[in-house]
């Protein structure tokens, strides 16, 4: 990991979209172009920008007509707009059709900070995945950040792409390959396996590297494709090593470690300890500071990791 070079993975986004040469195209934004980094998009191919303003399930519906046409949409906007103010949208006007429609919600999780409870969006995972059609993609960093916005652009059908405020550390390389359907795995540890998603990946990395110090080695799963998921690497890992953690900046109940779960009770039964969103909302304060507070940062993650080891 590239400590030194920090970058939220909704800069990535929008880095990633003004890259793409397809005139097919078409973003749309509702009012937050500069948080979003849809403005990249926007000074570059302005004749294929939509500022549809603070009136975001207008803009999914909107979205909707545009992908009728064989237009790629690609609408955005901060997680909590997208996903909940947008649900009813989505599911009937872009998921029961199938229509090629993609949803990305920035700002999501604790780390959007300050913004409060009101803004954390800890359930987006839950609601998307639900949806019959829906891709689900969750990134850790700049490079998977870069390459799934352009698969999930050529992947036929709706999807939702989450990515958030928070800057993290660069963890792969640019010849990393990156597959809806898949995960990827980091080290060969015995003692457990961490599957985590979106910037706590960074964090279950850290944890990973601290741990060695006490003789406890385990890897390291990033599930970037929640949804479908990579059930081959589930069942791998939980053969392979000893006890199974989830982690998620994200409610326990219907995210990344429930899509472990459904896995595990019919394929593999075995133990699956979800680090998350205790089933609460959030609060007010700096993003690296609530990590801390949730027990979501890499401290807590070694302390959690100890426990089962250390009496």
């Amino acid at each position: 990991m590239e400590e030194e070079n920090l970058i939220a993975t909704r800069e990535s986004f929008g880095k990633a979209l003004e890259e793409i040469d397809n005139e097919k195209v078409v973003v749309l934004d509702a009012d937050v172009d500069s948080s979003t980094k849809t403005n990249l998009f926007k000074k570059k191919f302005p004749e294929r920008f939509v500022e549809c303003g603070i009136s975001e399930a207008n803009m999914l519906g909107v979205a909707a007509g545009i992908a009728t046409t064989g237009k790629i949409p690609v609408a955005s906007t901060f997680a909590v707009f997208a996903t909940g103010r947008c649900y009813d949208q989505i599911r009937n006007s872009i998921c029961y059709p199938n229509l090629n429609v993609k949803i990305v919600g920035t700002h999501a999780g604790i780390t959007v900070g300050e913004d409060g409870a009101t803004h954390q969006m800890l359930e987006d995972i839950n609601l998307m995945r639900g949806l019959p059609n829906m891709c689900v993609l969750s990134t850790s960093d700049d490079t998977s950040t870069r390459e799934l916005t352009k698969i999930m652009i050529e992947h036929e059908g709706p999807c939702y792409l989450r990515v958030s405020r928070r800057k993290t550390p660069i963890i792969y390389t640019d010849d990393t390959r990156f597959e809806i359907g898949k995960g990827i795995q980091i080290g060969e540890g015995k003692d457990g396996t961490i599957f985590a998603t979106g910037d706590l990946v960074s964090e279950a990395l850290k944890a990973q590297e601290a741990l060695k110090s006490f003789d406890i080695d385990i890897r390291v799963c990033d599930m970037y494709s929640i949804k479908p998921i990579d059930k081959e690497l589930i069942i791998k890992n939980a053969k392979e090593t000893g006890i199974l953690f989830s982690l998620e900046d994200h409610n326990i109940i219907g995210g990344l470690g429930t899509a472990i779960s459904e896995v595990l009770c019919e394929e593999y039964p075995k133990k699956l300890t979800r680090l998350g969103i205790n089933d609460t909302f959030g609060k007010s304060g700096l993003g690296d500071s609530l990590l801390k507070y949730y027990k979501l940062d890499a401290d807590s993650i070694i302390e959690e990791v100890k426990s089962c080891f250390i009496a």
